[in-house]
């Protein structure tokens, strides 16, 4: 069967940004996993799509802010490792929390249950802009 999540962005603010899902086929998957499909389908995303806006949970260190939000200079491949890298640095150094059906995610080695009785809602709540790669 496939579980799906649905994850969302949060700032200290309390602005949420939806998503979209991700799919599993597993029951049980590590919060790491959760991650790591994350990045990538949004570096996965941006490099297909050629766009100047990158949206994704890491921002590339030569970003800049437009009032449409953040804006690369010239479009460059993004290598979603090094993305997902920095995201990992960022759970560890508590700049990033996870949140699991609102229940805090202490290791991105805590194994999430998927059920398909109810929904499972990611949220990505960034204490700070998160910025490298």
């Amino acid at each position: 069967m496939t579980h799906f999540l649905t994850l969302q962005d949060e700032t200290t603010a309390g602005q949420k940004t939806p998503l979209g899902t991700l799919e599993f086929l597993e029951e049980r998957i590590p919060a790491r996993e959760i991650l790591r499909r994350r990045i990538y389908e949004e570096v996965l995303d941006f490099n297909t799509c050629k766009s100047a806006v990158f949206s994704g949970l890491v921002q590339p260190a030569e970003t800049e802010h437009t009032l449409n939000g953040p804006r690369q200079k010239a479009h460059r491949t993004l290598d979603w490792e090094k993305q997902y890298h920095l995201a990992q640095q960022a759970f560890e150094a508590s700049l990033l929390i996870l949140l699991v059906n609102d229940r805090q995610i202490e290791s991105l080695d805590e194994t999430i249950r998927l059920t398909l009785d109810e929904p499972t809602e990611v949220t990505f709540l960034k204490l700070v802009p998160l910025v490298g790669g």
